[in-house]
This record gives structure tokens, sequence and C-alpha cells, in this order.
């Protein structure tokens, strides 16, 4: 089918072309990305999921305490259906006491005694500020009864995130068989933090907590950076798993995500994660040309209450492209087969938004109805039948 232009006030830059089954190629013009000094790595874009370097990102390696993270997201969602209060007390059971559980023994901890009574909202920031194990334990027994329990729900929000290279064994991180993620799943786990709890996240940019008149300093020292704006996300080390560290900064409207795994020293971990932030900050931009629930095009629909349905995007259709080629981006849009028909559903898929560079597809994102079309009456669908017939006749004869 010969593309037909569709006039759109998208924006300047960027062109609607409906195209039926195209055959797409993508081009991912970047500048050369940063070396790093770890195991694994990955950077990716906030907002529009955009991995911008990556090396052994899909490796399964031990996570650590990176493994709080997750523990985090289940609090956080807890905290959020209602579950549970920040103001409820929680009794300290003897599980959660380092000197009594040698699994503790000389790993951090925010020093809880059994029997003491401690909000959620001091456990909670146990967990992600002081990366406070027997907080952990403490906050997972109360939310889930046991930790095996809480266990079975991080692992059933990897699923839900569709972590495909996640297990954990533990709610702390603290080295144990079976236990594994990745690169490239600590970031989705950092962007659904960010996304989907942001109160919870929140606590990661807080600097310091005290309790029990033991002050203790947050462990990821990008938060007192001079060059970047970072607000969270979480350090981990083992012997086993090394120096680990996801972070998250913002400059202007960006947010990117950093991941390293394995790096061999502390101070390594974070020269290496803010190496990867400033080469992300210098050299992308992300924009959102797209916006969610906002009609992209108007189409034609057969057999229908309506005759045109509105299509566009659930989210924001943000694009993360090189500095200096903004204005080469241009966006056209391919159907899932060659005609629309009744019944459509909201958010029913039909095709995809395509982002180009100089003709190459730089990125794509799901196409939408934006409203539900209903079936037409007989006489409608009689006559929409006729010209469909009609037209087929004159395809074949032209």
């Amino acid at each position: 089918m010969r593309p037909l232009k569709m006039s759109t006030s998208l924006r300047p830059a960027l062109l609607a072309v409906l195209i039926i089954a195209p055959s797409v190629s993508f081009a991912d013009p970047q500048p050369n990305a940063p070396q790093v000094d770890a195991k694994a790595w990955i950077l990716m874009d906030y907002d529009s999921g955009k991995v911008l370097t990556e090396s052994h990102a899909d490796d399964r390696l031990d996570p650590a305490s990176l493994t709080k993270m997750m523990t985090s997201y289940v609090v956080g969602q807890a905290l959020k259906s209602g579950k549970i209060k920040s103001t409820d007390r929680v009794t300290i059971g003897q599980d959660a006491w380092a000197t009594g559980n040698p699994k503790l023994r000389g790993s951090s901890v925010m020093f809880l005694k059994p029997g003491s009574q401690v909000s959620v909202a001091d456990l909670n920031r146990g967990i992600v500020i002081q990366s406070g194990n027997d907080a952990c334990i403490a906050l997972a027994d109360y939310v889930a009864g046991s930790q095996d329990t809480f266990i079975g729900l991080m692992n059933n929000y990897s699923q839900k995130l569709g972590l495909t290279n996640t297990h954990f064994t533990t709610v702390h991180g603290l080295d144990e068989p079976g236990q594994y993620s990745t690169a490239r799943d600590m970031a989705l786990i950092g962007q659904a933090l960010i996304r989907d709890v942001p109160e919870e996240y929140a606590l990661n940019k807080e600097k310091e907590f005290s309790f029990n008149n033991i002050r203790q300093p947050n462990r990821n020292r990008l938060l007192w950076s001079s060059s970047l704006n970072v607000d969270g996300i979480k350090t981990g080390y083992t012997s086993g798993a090394g120096n680990n560290l996801v972070a998250s900064a913002t400059a202007g409207n960006m947010r990117l995500i950093s991941v390293v795994l394995g790096a061999s020293t502390d101070a390594i971990r974070f020269r290496e994660s803010e190496k990867l932030l400033n080469w992300g900050f210098q050299n992308f931009e992300t924009l959102s040309p797209i916006k969610a629930g906002k009609p992209f095009v108007q189409t034609r629909v057969w057999f229908g209450e309506s005759k045109q349905v509105a299509l566009g995007v659930m989210d924001n259709a943000s694009v993360t492209v090189p500095k200096g080629q903004v204005n080469a981006l241009k966006a056209d849009y391919t159907l899932s087969q060659t005609q629309l028909s009744a019944p459509l559903t909201k958010g029913q898929v039909v095709g995809q938004v395509n982002f180009q560079i100089n003709g190459k597809v730089v990125d794509q994102k799901p196409l939408v109805v934006l409203e539900e079309v209903k079936e037409g009456g007989l006489f409608s669908r009689l006559v929409d039948y006729i010209w469909l017939h009609i037209s087929s006749l004159f395809a074949k004869w032209f």
C-alpha cells in the first residue's frame, strides 16, 4: 500500500504517516559509550526505558543488598494499599536481633532489640537509609507474617514486573544459594520504585537516619555528588557479590538509572556510576512528543456506531535521542491490520507508533484505541460491507 500522509499537529518536527505491514529497520546512532570497570552494567532512561549502554546486563549475579530495593517496593505497596501504616508499632522478634541471629553478625543493622516496639516509619528508614538487615526481617514478619511469605511476595512482584532473570531467597540480600538478579532487572526494579511507590522512593534521598541515638549515614555517597543531582537508590556488598550500586539522577526533565554490579572496590562502584550518569546527561535528551490520552491520528472504523476513531498512546510516549537530533525526529504509525473493524475497546492495541531519525526507527510505542467503538446496527454494517466489497473490486481492477 502506498503511504498515506496524515495531517496532524503533533509538533513541527514530527510527521504522521500510515504504513501497513512495513519493513522496519532499527538504528541506534549514539556517541561512543564509556568503558566501565565492573562485571556488568547498564544505563537506562527512566521515562522512555531506552537503554543507552550496557554490558553483560543479563548475566545472573548476586544482588547483595540491592535485594532491599524489592523489599522496599513490597513495603511501599503495602503502605500504598493501606495494609500497613507508617504509625503502626512493630514488636521486634528474636530473628531480627543481630546478637541472637548468627546470619546478621557483622552485617549492616539498625541495632533492634527483641521485644521492643518500633514504628513502621523507623523500620522503613532503617531499610532504605541504613541498609539494616534486622529491619528487613522485622518488617517482613509484620507485613507478611513470616520471611518466607514475604519472599513469596517479592518474587510475585518480580514476575508482574517482567523480571525474567531475578529470584530472591532472602529479604535482605545476604549471601544465599539460589538468589540472583541482573543489571537489567535491577534497573527495572528501580524504575518501578520511582513510578509505582514514589513516597517510598523519596526516602532514598535522605542522607542520614538516627535510631536509639545511633546515627548512620546513607551508604549511597553519590547523594553528596557536586556534579550530579542524585536522589537514590541503593548500594550492595557481600564477599560473593562484590560492590554493587544502583543510582538514579535527574537533570532538567530527564532522569537516568545506572546499575554497576561486581566492582572490585567501594570507590570504583561510585566512580563508574558517576561516569555513566554524566555521559548519559551529556550526550542524550528525552522528550515526550505524544501525550497519554491525546489523539495522535483519527482513522476509519468499519461496522461501528462511529465511522472514525482516535488512536494514541496510553502513557506518555517518551523518546530518548542523541543530543542535536531532536529536530530530525519524525513519527509514523503502523496498523496491525489493513482495516479497523468494530467493536473496539478503549486501550486495545491496534498497531505501533514508530519514531524515526533519518528514516531509521529508533523507538516504538504501542498504538491504542482511545475511545470505545461499539458495533453498529444491521443496516450500517450492511452498508459498510457493500463499500468494502466495492473497494476490493476496484483494488483488483486498478
